[in-house]
């Protein structure tokens, strides 16, 4: 996970941490490298500038220079500034205040929706939660097959109609939910392979029927900067709370994970690390950061 950007970050550390004393010319050479290193892993433009910025100021800062150990404060300094990019703390799910909780999901076709919708539904099970699956895409040819698989292999409820209205089907997945005292819907919506008016008015019209409690756009992490490019007109449509990106186990470059949370001002909330069904963790930006610079992940393992 995100081992090319580690590998070249790591060069560069280790380039400053063999010098003796660090000075304005080398500093801006190193953070001329981490710019470059972070445009390789396909981090969006003006956060990779205004990530450099915000590193070389503090890395100017006299306590640095005159620092005995000025390496290992440059990458306090990068830790930290990763951390504040990934969103600092971790965002838990929303639940609202009255039952059923209501989760809507949403993203390109490919990214993983349906998968993610019962690792999601196994998640928070664990937590104590009692979900139902609704398959809400009525457009692809055995979507709501795919989910209801998925359900039986979980042993979870998944609610499935054979109508041609997504919203109609929505809101009556919520209304099973509350008859048979199921206190969280996650509802599965179409994607498509491309952004589209059709798409983007079906899964507001169910948006506004539903009334969730909290939506999460799901994108493919190895799609970098073209997820970043969804997630922004997703949002402006749609408005979501949280995102969740699958497939972070094949990522090697980290462009989605670094730059989507602060091109959106929406946290992470979750990664899919796997494809099996409990492969899913919550997203801590500290954590993350310490596998990006090599520094262990210690609560994770």
């Amino acid at each position: 996970m995100l081992q090319e950007l580690g590998e070249k970050l790591d060069d560069v550390l280790r380039k400053i941490r063999s010098q003796g004393k660090l000075n304005e010319k080398n500093i801006s050479d190193s953070m001329r490298e981490i710019r470059r290193a972070l445009l390789e892993a396909d981090v969006n433009y003006k956060v990779a500038k205004e990530f450099i910025k915000d590193v070389e100021a503090r890395a100017l800062g006299q306590s640095v220079l005159k620092s005995i150990t000025p390496g290992q404060l440059i990458v306090k300094i990068i830790y930290d500034e990763l951390v504040k990019l990934m969103g600092e703390k971790d965002a838990p799910i929303y639940f609202g205040n009255s039952a059923p909780s209501v989760i809507l999901l949403c993203g390109l076709q490919g990214s993983g929706k349906t998968t993610l919708a019962g690792k999601l539904a196994n998640h928070l099970r664990k937590k104590g939660r009692n979900p139902l699956l609704v398959a809400a895409d009525v457009h692809r040819p055995a979507a709501a097959e795919q989910l209801s698989i998925v359900g039986r292999s979980l042993n979870v409820k998944v609610y499935t109609e054979n109508i041609p209205d997504a919203v109609a089907l929505a809101q009556h997945g919520v209304q099973f939910a509350r008859r048979n005292m199921l206190d969280t819907v996650i509802i599965d919506t179409a994607g498509r392979l491309h952004v589209d008016e059709e798409m983007m008015r079906e899964i507001t019209d169910i948006k506004s029927a539903v009334k969730p409690d909290e939506i999460l756009f799901v994108a493919d992490a190895m799609t970098g900067q073209d997820a970043v490019n969804t997630a922004q007109i997703f949002l402006q449509q749609l408005d979501f709370n949280g995102i969740v990106l699958t497939k972070m186990d094949g990522d090697a470059r980290g462009g989605a994970a670094l730059s989507i949370r602060s091109v959106t001002q929406r946290p992470i909330k979750f990664i899919g690390v796997g494809e099996k069904l409990d492969q899913l963790e919550p997203f801590y930006p500290d954590r993350m950061a310490s596998r990006i610079l090599g520094m262990g992940d210690v609560v994770t393992l």
